[in-house]
């Protein structure tokens, strides 16, 4: 998990097995979620909670591994690009020590007026500040 500022254990679900015993494909973005809104929490330090307003509009997620209710999961997430309006998260899912999934969320920053709109200073300096790897971008 290096160069993953966040890294969040998930614990898995009885609810989150398919009918194959192993964690539903669809479950690997709830996954990156829980990472996310752990990342965000620290980026809202920074900025108004009501004013903190990024929005998921892509996501990609490449599958490694079986992931079995029996394993311990860990996400780590980071910041991976910043554009004008955008950034990108880049996402690494383990499970029991092995990879089991890579993948990314783009977002886009909506503005007062719900459409999208610059990234605030503010929040790219705590996103500097909070990466150990360069952030393309910034």
């Amino acid at each position: 998990m290096q160069g993953f500022p966040v890294i969040v254990p998930i614990p898995v679900r009885y609810r989150d097995l398919d009918t194959f015993n192993h964690v539903n494909n669809a479950v690997f973005l709830t996954y990156f979620e829980v990472a996310r809104v752990a990342y965000f929490r620290e980026l809202a330090r920074v900025y108004p909670g009501d004013r903190f307003r990024p929005v998921v509009v892509r996501a990609e997620v490449d599958y490694k591994r079986s992931i079995r209710l029996e394993d311990e999961v860990r996400v780590g997430v980071r910041v991976a690009r910043v554009g004008g309006t955008s950034f990108v998260m880049a996402y690494r899912v383990e499970a029991s020590g092995h990879l089991a999934a890579e993948g990314k969320t783009v977002h886009a920053w909506l503005g007062e007026d719900w459409r999208p709109a610059r990234i605030p200073e503010p929040i790219r300096a705590r996103i500097r500040d909070f990466e150990t790897l360069p952030v393309e971008g910034l």
